[in-house]
């Protein structure tokens, strides 16, 4: 590659047309083979599918969290028992506060996460750790 071509590649300007290689264990070399055959695929269709979808994933689990810090530390709480399945009078009993209020904490939650329900939100939020966020509680507890 010349210097001058390396140097617009470098500025984002051109894009490198040199296909790049990467070295997988034998054990995942074999896996994915298996499945470009299951597939009908090439081996290096399949690695460019599982490659781009990791890749999708991972941005949107960066984009999830992005939006989880745009909200506020008491919407964070209301969105964390509301992904647990709390009503809204639960939620509110939980944390001492006026239903209304959880009304609006979820309207704002489900507007910053761009979904348009609950469940929605639940799914999204589904594996996530909250256990810093949830204060104890002597009546909130679901077990």
């Amino acid at each position: 590659m010349s210097f001058l071509y390396r140097l617009l590649y470098l500025l984002g300007i051109v894009q490198d047309p040199t296909p790049h290689t990467y070295n997988l264990n034998s054990d995942l070399h074999l896996r994915i083979a298996d499945l470009a055959q299951q597939e009908q695929l090439t081996p290096e269709e399949i690695t460019e599918q599982l490659l781009s979808q990791a890749l999708h994933q991972r941005y949107a689990v960066s984009e999830t969290w992005q939006r989880w810090l745009t909200l506020s530390r008491r919407e964070q709480q209301v969105a964390a028992l509301a992904s647990f399945g709390y009503t809204n009078a639960e939620i509110a009993t939980y944390l001492g506060i006026s239903i209304d209020t959880i009304r609006s904490h979820i309207r704002n939650v489900l507007v910053k996460f761009g979904v348009t329900s609950r469940k929605q939100l639940e799914i999204l939020l589904s594996g996530w750790n909250f256990n810093d966020l949830i204060p104890p509680s002597s009546g909130g507890n679901r077990e």
